[in-house]
């Protein structure tokens, strides 16, 4: 039987689509950044073979992504995008879906699993004194229970955030906050975190987590944390199992 050959797939792009590539190839091949100019619409529709109108769909987008900038006497120029920008503008929890719910918590979760060694190697005293405080506050009005009330969770885990001197860290722990309430909320209405058996039968408190990174080592610190964390960890590889 003669060996057919196969079909190639459609292209299902449109012409702004393809457009926007063109442009974002131009800027790479020509090795252009931020700050440098880039050729008229005009000049591009030309290049391109197709309407103004393409184009400037095409460099809207750009422009929305925060590639593009127009500035006066300067015409269009490429400028240093805001990676975290265009992620705040989505982030509302009650848009998203349950898949991504989940994969945005899990991210919350590694993030705290690996800002380790950045803690150990920016942390002053200055900011431990400001941690302390935190605990106190919460020990001071503490219940006895394993939960924490959320806003003592955000304040706790959004200093080490600060500590770790990472800006966009920073930013993304601020970007994540509505969804990790979201979750949180909706899983403590769901599980009784207090009922819930630790694999060493023992809960590590902030108060723990603080003496460890103030006396112990990154590595130390990762094993509380992961331990601190672990009724989040359970949840989530028992919803894969699923």
């Amino acid at each position: 039987m003669k060996q057919l050959k196969k079909l190639k797939p459609v292209d299902t792009l449109s012409l702004v689509d393809k457009v926007e590539l063109s442009l974002l190839e131009f800027f790479k091949e020509n090795g252009l950044g931020p700050g440098d100019p880039i050729p008229k619409e005009l000049d591009f529709a030309k290049s391109l073979g197709v309407s103004r109108t393409v184009v400037r769909e095409a460099l809207l987008r750009l422009r929305t992504l925060g590639l593009i900038e127009s500035k006066k006497h300067r015409g269009m120029i490429l400028k240093q995008p805001d990676i975290i920008n265009n992620f705040e503008r989505i982030m509302d929890p009650t848009l998203l879906g349950t898949e991504t719910l989940k994969n945005l918590f899990e991210l919350r979760l590694i993030l705290e699993m690996g800002m380790a060694d950045f803690l150990f190697e920016h942390k002053t005293t200055k900011e431990l004194d400001e941690l302390e405080a935190i605990v106190e506050e919460e020990e001071a009005t503490s219940t006895g229970k394993i939960r924490f009330t959320l806003d003592k969770e955000v304040a706790f885990h959004g200093k080490l955030y600060q500590i770790s001197k990472n800006d966009t860290l920073q930013r993304f722990q601020g970007l994540l906050l509505p969804v990790f309430e979201y979750v949180y909320l909706r899983d403590t209405e769901n599980r009784d975190l207090d009922e819930y058996h630790y694999t060493k039968g023992t809960f590590v408190t902030h108060r723990m987590l603080l003496d460890n990174l103030k006396i112990g080592t990154p590595e130390t610190f990762r094993n509380a944390m992961r331990r601190h964390l672990e009724p989040h960890f359970d949840h989530i590889f028992k919803y894969q199992k699923k």
